[in-house]
């Protein structure tokens, strides 16, 4: 069974008794079942005074919580793009992969937490200093292979109570999260696209490489339905050009919105088959 952690490792809106920043690493684990339970997830808590920030103190930290844990990772994902090299160091030394990823979820849940229940109440607590991550500029999107442009595509809609059932269904690449533990009613509607091709197995196979953050639909500087990956990265799925079809991907836009950002991306052979070869559940993150 495959086990992901996320990380985040930075400073905290905290002055030690110096009057310097008090780090923490945060580690949880990804739940990747629409079923599983957040509250069931490993979660491990550590502050690193400000002299102690390295990759060693970093990776003792690591195999403490594996120690923990009682489990290492196969990947541990984290978004601060200023912290990658001493993350990637960390992990390597444990051979670990390290993954950039807008897709931590459970992470940024718990960090939103800490942020409002547990900071304020520690008597270092300095408000003016909470640090939010600091992205790099985004790359233009990328260009599909041309092998693996689906032939056609379809927005479609489930309702929040049908994922219950996901497990059941016949995937052969997938990774889903807890509709329930991210404040998703069970009559929500869940807005999603799914793309139909002959290739549908390879394209499923390429997209499961990635880190997959999002999909969404950009008006400039044309019409284009964007797959956002890793940290900044993208790729065009598709240009619109018909203003029937516009309206339908602003109608994602806005279902996606009413969902908290929960939306999916699944591809399959045809509209009649009754498997999937990929099914992607995936959150977009609103700036608070």
């Amino acid at each position: 069974m495959t086990t992901i952690w996320e990380l985040d490792f930075y400073s905290r809106p905290i002055l030690d008794e110096n009057k310097k920043k008090v780090w923490e690493v945060l580690i949880c684990e990804s739940p990747l079942n629409v079923n599983d339970s957040v509250e069931e997830t490993f979660r491990y808590s550590q502050y690193c005074s400000n002299q102690e920030v390295n990759s060693v103190w970093l990776g003792n930290a690591i195999k403490e919580a594996i120690a923990k844990s009682g489990q290492t990772p196969q990947k541990i994902r984290f978004f601060r793009t200023q912290m990658n090299n001493m993350i990637n160091k960390a992990c390597k030394d444990l051979g670990i992969l390290s993954a950039p990823s807008r897709r931590t979820f459970n992470l940024n849940q718990w960090l939103a937490d800490r942020m409002e229940e547990v900071y304020p109440n520690h008597p270092g607590y300095t408000p003016a200093g909470t640090n939010p991550s600091v992205l790099m500029p985004s790359p233009a999107p990328q260009t599909l292979p041309e092998a693996l442009l689906a032939e056609k595509w379809a927005f479609v809609s489930l309702e929040a109570a049908a994922f219950t059932e996901m497990p059941e269904w016949e995937i052969g690449f997938q990774e889903a999260f807890p509709l329930k533990n991210f404040g998703v009613n069970p009559d929500t509607s869940i807005p999603g696209m799914i793309f139909f091709t002959s290739r549908a197995l390879p394209l499923a196979a390429w997209i499961s490489g990635l880190e997959l953050a999002s999909v969404k639909f950009e008006s400039l500087p044309k019409a284009s339905l964007i797959l956002e990956t890793g940290v900044n990265d993208s790729w065009i799925l598709a240009n619109i050009r018909d203003p029937g079809t516009i309206a339908e991907a602003q109608g994602f836009e806005t279902a996606k919105q009413k969902a908290l950002g929960v939306h999916f991306l699944a591809v399959q052979t045809d509209p009649q088959a009754e498997s999937f070869a990929g099914f992607w559940l995936l959150q977009e993150q609103y700036p608070n």
